[in-house]
Parts: structure tokens; sequence; C-alpha cells
């Protein structure tokens, strides 16, 4: 099984930006401990701070992988564009994101994305990746 997960912008300062918020670990640090403790997943990494490069990231993942973890952070309440890459392509996209984003400021209560998602995992911090990533290998 091969899973690409994908991260928006300001996500390559977690462990530096907002620790109460987003936590201490980095995801230079994070990912290999997950594929650690999922051996039989391959795992690709892919962040940006643009746009553009999140949907040629999910066109071509969309295409060659088996799922796609996506944290398009605040593109994901403002980008109709990322919202039509995903149900432009045929691999399930499950939305992450560390923070509880319905616990914060109201314009965070919109998502492009939640409507064409296999599903959604928000509060659970770097967690919600291995939730999603465990929904993944239960088929």
């Amino acid at each position: 099984m091969k899973i690409c997960i994908i991260n928006g912008p300001n996500l390559n300062l977690t462990g530096k930006r907002e620790p109460d918020t987003y936590g201490q670990v980095g995801f230079e640090d994070f990912i290999p401990s997950l594929k650690q403790e999922f051996p039989t997943v391959e795992i690709e990494y892919f962040q940006s701070n643009v746009e553009g490069e999140l949907i040629n990231q999910l066109h071509r993942a969309g295409f060659d992988c088996d799922g796609i973890i996506l944290n398009a952070g605040g593109y994901t309440h403002t980008s109709v564009a990322i919202g039509d890459a995903i149900k432009a392509i045929s691999t399930p996209v499950i939305e992450v994101h560390m923070s509880n984003i319905w616990a914060r400021e109201e314009f965070r209560h919109k998502s492009y994305i939640s409507g064409v998602a296999r599903g959604v995992i928000a509060g659970f911090g770097l967690g919600s990746y291995r939730l999603a990533l465990i929904s993944f290998a239960a088929g």
C-alpha cells in the first residue's frame, strides 16, 4: 500500500510554530517514526506553501497512490481549486488537521475539502495522521 501525505502552508514549521497548538515535534522526526510504525506501508511525504504545487501533487498522487492524507492548512478554508483537484482524481483523500478546527476561529469552520474527502480527522495533533493511516490500512 502506498500513501502520500500532503501538507500545506506553514506546516513546515511544525515543532517550532505555536507549540501549544501544533506540538513540539516536526515532520522531519515524525515521518520516519510513522514509517517505522507502519513498515508495510510505503509513505511519501510532500509539503508546500504554494497552492499550485499542492494541486500538482494531488494530481500526481491521485493516480499513483492508494490513499492521500491531506492537511491543506489555511487553504482548507479558502481553496475551491484544491477541492476541485480532489474531485478530479480517483484516489481517496482523508482530510486531517492537527487542531480541532471547529474549536477555533469561525472562518476555520468552513472546509472546501470535507465534502469531497472520504473523511475528516481533526484535533489529535500528529496523531491525526496516524489515525488516517490506520483507516487506510483497515480498508
